[in-house]
């Protein structure tokens, strides 16, 4: 069984950037076909994809939010990781990492349990 773990800051300060990680075990994140996304929820909303890396490495972000996204990976380590610049409290939400199968970044079959990042002075 696959499972998909966030890590990483719950209060982060306006201007500054987020760091999450996403660990993942039972599966390897170089696996041939998955893609390997960041999903948030701000509170009482909706869920908003931000990004993924796929197996091969390479990496597509929402048109909103690529201007401050960049995300990578540690193969060695079966990790990617997220890095969200310039925050504001509107980035306030609980951060998601999750897999797609057979290239459909839209669709998820595996999700972390969330982690919340609050942004505030």
């Amino acid at each position: 069984q696959v499972q998909l773990q966030e890590s990483g800051p719950g209060l982060v300060k306006p201007s500054q950037t987020l760091s999450l990680t996403c660990t993942v075990s039972g599966g390897s994140i170089t696996t041939n076909s998955y893609f390997w996304s960041w999903i948030r929820q701000p509170p009482g909303k909706g869920l908003e994809w931000i990004g993924y890396i796929a197996f091969s490495g390479s990496t597509y972000y929402s048109p909103s939010l690529k201007s401050r996204t960049s995300i990578s990976r540690d193969t060695s380590k079966n990790q990617f990781t997220l890095q969200l610049g310039s925050m504001t409290p509107e980035d306030t939400a609980v951060y998601y990492c999750a897999r797609s199968p057979d290239r459909r970044w839209y669709e998820y079959d595996t999700w972390g349990q969330g982690t919340q990042v609050t942004v505030s002075s």
